[in-house]
Order: C-alpha cells, then structure tokens, then sequence
C-alpha cells in the first residue's frame, strides 16, 4: 500500500510527499494518503507481517517509508501484557496493558520518531528536530545520535529533571524555552520556516502521526489477529488516539481483522483537559487552556487533533474522561502493584480513567479492554516521592521483628 500523496483532512486537497504538514487552501492539518491497495490476500499479508522484524519494521507495508539501514534504533514490538490482578480489581474479565515503555528511550515516541526520521532521511535532511514535553525530545536526541544526525531539541524550561537529562546525555542541542509547550511549538513553527531542519512534529508530522498505527497493527497481531472491545488511551494532541484507531480501521478495511473498530475511551488530566472538557460539553472544537498538572507529557493546551479525538470518542460511543493529579498518583500505584509495570504520569491518567469508568459501571465487564502505557515511570520520580515509606531497623533480628510487629499492628 504505497504512500500516494499527502492531503488535507479538511478540504482533500493533495499535495506531493514532502515536508510540509498544512494545507495552503484552507489550513488544515495534512496526512498520508495511500493508493488503494486492490486483490489484498489477507493470508498472504498476515505471512509477510510475521516473517519481518520483531520491530514496527514487521508492518513497512503499511507505513509511509521504507525500511531503513541496520543501525538504527529498534523502536516496537513492545509487551501485550494480560493484566489479570487488575482486572479484578477493576471488577473486570479481561484486561490488557500494551507496556510501550519498553521502547529504546522506554516511551511511544520512539515509534514515531523512528518513522518521521526514516523519512527525514529519504528527503536529504542532515539536521532533525523537534518540540517536545519530553518523551519526544528523549527519542529525537537518542534516534539522532544512533544515526549521526544533527539535533535540536526545544523544552519547556520546567521539565521534569528525569527527563531533561534523558535528554542531554546524547550530546545534541538542547534548548530550554521560558514558556510552557504551546509557546514552546509556537516558536519550532517559526524556526521550520527559517531553516532547512526536519522538525518531526511539525514539517515532518504526517509521517511521523502513521508511526502511531505500528500500537494497533501490535495490539491486533498480539492478540491473535483480533480487536480488542475497548481501547483506553492518553490524548495530548489527540494524534496517539486518533492513529490507533486508523490502525484498526486499515486491517478492517483489507480484511485482517474482522468485526468493529473498538469502542475508544479518551483519558486527560484535569489541570490540562480541553477534549474531555469539549466532550463533556458536547462541542466538536476545543478552547485552549493554560497546562497546570503533573501529567506534564500531556499538557498540551490546544491540541491539534482535538476535533478528531472528539469525533472517535463519538462515532464509537466511547469518551473523554479527566482526572485529578491524585487520582493520577493512585493510577500509578494501582497500576504498579497489581502488574508490577511502573509508568509514568501520563500512564496513571490512563489507568485512572480505566478505573473511574470502571467503577462507574460505563464498561461491559466482559469486554476485552487494552490501555496504552506510554511512558516509563523513572521519568517522573517526583511524583512518587512520599507514597510509601521504608522500614528502617538495626542489622539484627530482634530489630527486624519489633518493626514488621508494629506494621502488622498499624496494618
């Protein structure tokens, strides 16, 4: 299914395959478009899939690139794990976490970092970039460095320090903006036009939102080439959300899964929430808001693909839940001691959400549900910092013995 053109979700205006990333008649947003692919063998697609690499290279048919040299980071083919302890918790039959944490720089990014410079490259691009509330900035410096390519990552200058240095110790440029992500992007946008720089999520953006598709192409074949009933997943600029289900809908479409796209469940958090905020309103556009949460990953104010979240969320009679900074909080530690995964913020808002929907009685508790972890925990320590407490004795067993009695006492 080769990449045809680039066009317009708005106006279906095409353009050609270059970078460029909004439409000069009436602004919207551009994306991959794809010749259609005619007397698809689904047997046969199903065994090329499975013979390719265990990376989200296994799925290039689908994908706007080629495949690129040996060398590069290996992004994907990340655990579907059948969290069976927090399902029922949950009061669930079957839950999945899809654990995208063990990625190169241990987040989602690395898929589309991995695709949007594929395709930087293809291009003649020699120096990558990108704005970043820093997953995306770990996975541009890391993916530059493997391929010796110049890097310019742009942060907001109150990142969490984990992920700063996550950052810096690949030895691109890094450039801390005294402003929060907006402002941050409003001055990428500037840069891209200034100069001959393949900013990953701007000029580079159509490529780089189809690496998002490689979770459900995963999601599906993990599960035996099904679909899941229900998906829970993070939405910042929406983009993560709204490719997951294209993902879907193209193996529906070809005849790699059979059924329906999955109900899609949305989650933010409060102190940033403009789609859950629009959907709960029952408005198909979003306002911008000031970011004020932990859940710094997500903190985007005006999300780019917010109408598009809001159309899934919608057309499949899902939603777009938000939830507090301490609900965020007890979503890691619910997640971390029943499957032992340890995520970060953007992780505890997605499980959260899956609880409150839970709890709320809004998800069939037969369903079979998948929720997305997109980030690794050791990026946001702080938020972990006073959750729990150590015990502390003297080197002998008189000592250990006094204190587990007086845990078990307080217990």
């Amino acid at each position: 299914m080769p990449p045809e053109s680039l066009r317009c979700k708005e106006c279906r205006t095409t353009y050609p395959l270059e970078a460029r990333y909004v439409c000069e008649r009436c602004f919207g947003p551009l994306e991959v478009a794809y010749a259609e692919r005619t007397n698809a063998d689904p047997a046969e697609l199903r065994r090329r899939i499975q013979a390719g690499p265990h990376s989200l290279w296994r799925y290039t048919d689908f994908l706007p690139v080629q495949a690129p040299p040996r060398g590069v980071l290996p992004a994907g083919w990340t655990p579907l794990l059948k969290a069976d302890r927090l399902a029922e918790q949950l009061g669930l039959r079957e839950v999945w976490i899809k654990n995208d944490a063990a990625n190169p720089t241990h987040s989602f990014k690395d898929r589309v970092v991995s695709v949007a410079m594929a395709r930087a490259r293809e291009l003649g691009f020699e120096t990558v970039a990108c704005a970043s509330t820093g997953n995306l900035a770990n996975a541009v410096a890391a993916h530059a460095a493997a391929a010796g390519l110049d890097s310019y990552v742009f942060i907001p200058s109150n990142l969490e320090e984990q992920k700063v240095l996550a950052t810096g110790v690949y030895g691109g440029n890094l450039v801390k903006v005294n402003g929060n992500y907006d402002d941050v992007n409003r001055l990428c946008t500037e840069l891209a036009g200034e100069h001959e720089w393949a900013f990953v999520n701007i000029n580079m953006r159509p490529y780089y939102s189809e690496g998002s598709k490689t979770l459900a192409f995963e999601t599906a074949e993990q599960l035996g080439f099904e679909l899941p009933d229900r998906v829970v997943a993070p939405i910042a600029s929406g983009s993560l959300f709204t490719k997951i289900a294209r993902g879907f809908e193209e193996w529906l479409e070809i005849g790699l899964l059979q059924g329906e796209l999955p109900i899609f469940h949305g989650a933010q958090a409060t102190g940033c929430s403009p789609v859950a905020t629009a959907y709960q309103a029952g408005q198909d556009f979003c306002r911008p808001v000031k970011p004020d949460t932990i859940a710094k990953s997500l903190a985007i104010g005006n999300p780019a693909d917010g109408p598009y979240a809001l159309d899934l969320a919608r057309r499949t009679h899902g939603s777009i839940e938000a939830v507090t900074d301490d609900e965020i909080r007890e979503g890691i530690k619910l997640l971390a001691r029943t499957t032992g995964i340890f995520t970060e913020t953007a992780g505890g808002v997605t499980v959260a959400v899956l609880a409150k929907l839970a709890a709320r009685g809004e998800i069939n508790p037969e369903d079979r549900v998948v929720a997305y972890i997109t980030g690794e925990g050791l990026k946001t320590l702080d938020v972990a910092r006073g959750t729990f407490e150590a015990w502390e004795i003297e080197p002998t067993l008189q000592s250990f013995e006094q204190a587990a009695e007086r845990v078990v006492a307080v217990a």
